[in-house]
Order: C-alpha cells, then sequence, then structure tokens
C-alpha cells in the first residue's frame, strides 16, 4: 500500500494525486491544516496545528494500523483521509473513516473522492464495514458519506458542543464494504 498512488479528476477538471502519507510530509501537513477553517477544525479529534501532533504522525506511520490517504494539487496538501484499523477485538472488522478538506475544495467532489478510496481500500485490507461519525450541521459531508453508500444507522442527541459551547447532533453513518462493492459492480453492468 504504501507504493499507492492514483490520479484522479475533480468535477472543475482539476487534476489531483492520491497518495498515501510519508515521513516528508511534515511541512506540508502542518501547511494544510493551518489552512483548516477554525469551524472544520471543530470537528477533528486533535489539535492538527500542533507540530508535536505531526511530528508524531510522520514518524510513526504503520499503513496497518491507520492508513492516510493524501489528496495533492500541484504539490500542495488538498484534503486529508484516514482508515482506522484494528487487528484484533471485537471491532477488527470495522474501519472508522475521517475526511478534512481544504475549503477551497470543498463542493468540487473532493470529498467523495476519497471517501469512495478509503472505501476500496477497506476491502483490501479485509474491512467488512466502515463507519463515520458526522456533526448533524454538515449537510456537504453527510451527502458525500451518502453518495459513497453509507447509511444513517444513528443520531446522538445533544451528544458534542459546537464552537459556541451549544449541544449539537452526531451522526453515526456506517458502509458495508462488500455490499457497497456488489451494488458498484452491478451498476457498472447496468
Amino acid at each position: 500500500m504504501q507504493g499507492f498512488r492514483k490520479e484522479s479528476v475533480l468535477k472543475d477538471g482539476t487534476k489531483v494525486l492520491l497518495r498515501p502519507m510519508v515521513s516528508d510530509d511534515r511541512d506540508k501537513l502542518l501547511d494544510f491544516f493551518s489552512r483548516v477553517s477554525e469551524q472544520d477544525r471543530q470537528f477533528l479529534r486533535n489539535d492538527v496545528r500542533d507540530p508535536k501532533l505531526i511530528d508524531h504522525w510522520v514518524n510513526n506511520i504503520d499503513l496497518n494500523k491507520v492508513f492516510p490517504l493524501l489528496a495533492e494539487v500541484e504539490g500542495k496538501i488538498v484534503g486529508d483521509a484516514t482508515l482506522h484499523m484494528r487487528k484484533s477485538g471485537w471491532k477488527r472488522h470495522l474501519g472508522n473513516v475521517r475526511v478534512v478538506v481544504a475549503k477551497d475544495f470543498q463542493r468540487r467532489g473532493l470529498g467523495s473522492l476519497l471517501i469512495n478510496e478509503i472505501a476500496e481500500l477497506a476491502g483490501e485490507y479485509g474491512l467488512e464495514k466502515l463507519v463515520a461519525e458526522i456533526y448533524f450541521n454538515a449537510p456537504g459531508a453527510l451527502n458525500a458519506f451518502k453518495r459513497a453508500g453509507f447509511g444513517v444507522k444513528a443520531v446522538f442527541e445533544d451528544l458534542v458542543k459546537d464552537l459556541y459551547g451549544q449541544n449539537a447532533d452526531m451522526i453515526v453513518m456506517v458502509c458495508d464494504v462488500e455490499a457497497r462493492k456488489d451494488r458498484l459492480r452491478d451498476k457498472a453492468l447496468a
């Protein structure tokens, strides 16, 4: 998987390179996350502006635990999707998906591209289901995950807090990896 590289084209014709994160990406990641808006950062699990966190990520790459897929345009990171996996325990068949897209690349199909690519990679890792946690008031993210074959499985009311300290709902979406693959195959044959 380390050698994975794929070129794609967004809806507006922009060429994008998809590839796994490598240790040399430290400065590019710091630049990318510095451009992510405060509103978008509120939904991330970590303070992605912290250089120590980025150092930890790039110095501890283990593609069998976390597959970090980066999207680059002209050498600049514009998107990041991660597939988080467990090798043992009762959730070993599940993968957690997280996606961050630069503001100027939102609504251009990059989020959908990253989610679809992660879903394809999940099958290669032998995962059966993918899980995504999404803020209720993020319609773009919800639609991107729906288009990629995820369905709403739960809504947790007032579970998370927004930037202003107000309670907000979180949606859990799940994708059956094999069923998604079958749907795509059937669609291609139709």
